[in-house]
């Protein structure tokens, strides 16, 4: 995982350096600056697949076509075996199957792809550029006065850019065809299975997609909260990990962290924990808020957690797995229950997929890549996506009288896995668990007077700020940068409904 950056129809180095320079804590291992006819593209390089070979930018065999990229590509062994016949290969790097097949396929290329991404190429005076369908690596493009500019954050974009948005998910650009999507989330029916059936097609799944993630030339390790989701990714990664590294983190005494070491007993991992006092969670909240570039509360919540577990692994790994997705996939959130009709869960489960790519993904690529590690999501293969559509509603929200299970066929899938109070214990939040809200509700006057607090609500009403808490994010967000326009005319929310502050 990397950061990437480009200034594309000027030779203008300058900029792009400086872009390169806000995002050093992506890749504090390498950089490299390719100037070529049409532009300028910049990379700061996180070492994970060949760690002495695979600096970037990546020149194809002629000299001709360039690449830099943020992410992993997963299926790059087969893609390289495929492509060794006709292209002859400079590095072990999964990013040079990439540059490889855009060479054979063009666009058609990132449609071939499996894996996190984002990447440009520099073919001559044309530009190629692509995000994963998911929209796990982020990507952010604006205007430069008549060029195209892009980074893997907002923040790298202030003062370089106007008109900043986010670049979608499942989308190339290519200079002479301009936009084109390549790859949309599956929107699968529900299959009529057995429970058996369905419970063993997403175990096998799900095991194949933790497997594929534990490609790496570096130490692998996972967050471990002793929830269900992250008790889940490590009890299947030890499977096939001798000696898994897990991480936790909470406020003395929390839940999360009695749950994460009876896990970590349990599967027989090397567990380190961190016990983080709320004097420390509130001097970190500024930084918490740079590098998240977001002042959603929900958001920042379970973002101070990521932040202290991330920079705990940080110490041992570089590399990282998480749970991130199965709550949207299983219908894990409280607000899910209310939904009575199946096909209405159905079609709310198929939009929060669709809409995790600005909102908790960004909180994982952002806090992980803070202390530089990367975070990968087995949850969100694209075929576990797909499986996960294909089970109806009601094994995913299990109503028995007056009890209300979420996430059942999960928990079923798993049951001979882990201890019985693990794999049935109830659903909270990330920041619930580690103890987060309470102390940060009682803190927050430390920054701003609640009676103020509301005032700048008032004040604000463009913002559309939720509460005292988000006026306080908000004005602290505001503060972090010399410019925050980039940011935030880009900050996503949840939906809009009533009980929106009980999602993270």
């Amino acid at each position: 995982m990397c950061g990437i950056c480009g200034l594309w129809g000027r030779t203008e180095p300058e900029p792009v350096r400086r872009m390169m320079g806000r995002m050093t804590h992506r890749g504090p291992d390498a950089d490299g600056l390719y100037e070529g006819d049409g532009g300028v593209l910049g990379h700061c390089r996180l070492s994970i697949m060949d760690p002495a070979g695979g600096n970037q930018p990546i020149f194809s065999s002629d000299g001709r076509r360039v690449i830099v990229a943020n992410g992993e590509i997963y299926n790059f062994p087969s893609l390289r075996a495929h492509l060794a016949g006709t292209h002859r290969f400079r590095t072990r790097s999964d990013t040079e199957s990439a540059l490889h097949l855009y060479e054979d396929l063009a666009g058609e290329a990132a449609g071939r792809l499996d894996g996190m991404y984002a990447f440009a190429i520099a073919d001559g005076r044309d530009l190629f550029v692509a995000r994963d369908p998911v929209g796990i690596k982020p990507l952010y493009v604006g205007r430069r006065d008549d060029a195209l500019t892009f980074a893997s954050e907002l923040k790298a974009l202030a003062g370089v850019a106007e008109e900043v948005e986010e670049f979608p998910p499942g989308t190339y650009y290519h200079t002479r065809l301009g936009r084109r999507r390549f790859g949309a989330l599956a929107r699968c029916e529900p299959e009529a299975r057995t429970v058996d059936d369905h419970a063993a097609r997403l175990r096998a799944g799900l095991e194949r997609a933790v497997v594929k993630r534990l490609m790496s030339d570096v130490p692998v390790g996972a967050f471990l909260s002793g929830g269900l989701d992250s008790s889940i990714i490590t009890a299947l990664a030890r499977r096939h990990v001798a000696h898994l590294r897990t991480f936790s983190v909470g406020i003395e005494g929390s839940r999360d962290l009695l749950a994460a070491r009876r896990v970590a007993r349990y599967l027989d991992t090397e567990h380190h924990e961190y016990v983080f006092t709320a004097s420390e969670m509130l001097s970190h909240l500024p930084e918490i808020l740079f590098y998240l570039e977001s002042f959603d509360q929900n958001l920042v919540r379970s973002a101070i957690p990521c932040y202290f577990t991330s920079r705990l692994a940080a110490e041992h790994v570089k590399v990282i797995l998480t749970s991130e997705g199965a709550d949207e996939l299983f219908a894990g959130y409280r607000y899910y229950t209310g939904m009575v009709e199946p096909g209405d869960l159905q079609e709310e489960l198929q939009r929060s997929v669709a809409s995790l790519h600005n909102v908790n993904l960004q909180r994982v690529d952002r806090l992980t890549m803070a202390h530089s590690i990367e975070g990968r999501v087995p949850f969100l293969d694209v075929d576990v996506i797909d499986l996960a559509q294909r089970i109806p509603a009601e094994m995913k929200l299990r109503r028995d009288g007056g009890r209300t299970v979420e996430k059942w066929i999960l928990r079923k899938a798993f049951e001979d896995l882990l201890p019985r109070d693990i794999l049935w214990r109830r659903k909270e939040q990330f920041d619930e668990g580690s103890g987060t809200v309470d102390v940060l509700s009682a803190g927050l006057d430390r920054f701003m007077r609640r009676e103020d607090a509301r005032d700048y609500v008032s004040a604000h009403p463009d913002a559309d700020l939720r509460s005292p808490e988000e006026a306080v994010f908000h004005r602290l967000l505001t503060k972090a940068y010399e410019d925050p326009r980039p940011v935030l005319q880009n900050v996503a929310r949840w939906a809009d409904r009533p009980d929106a502050d009980r999602r993270g």
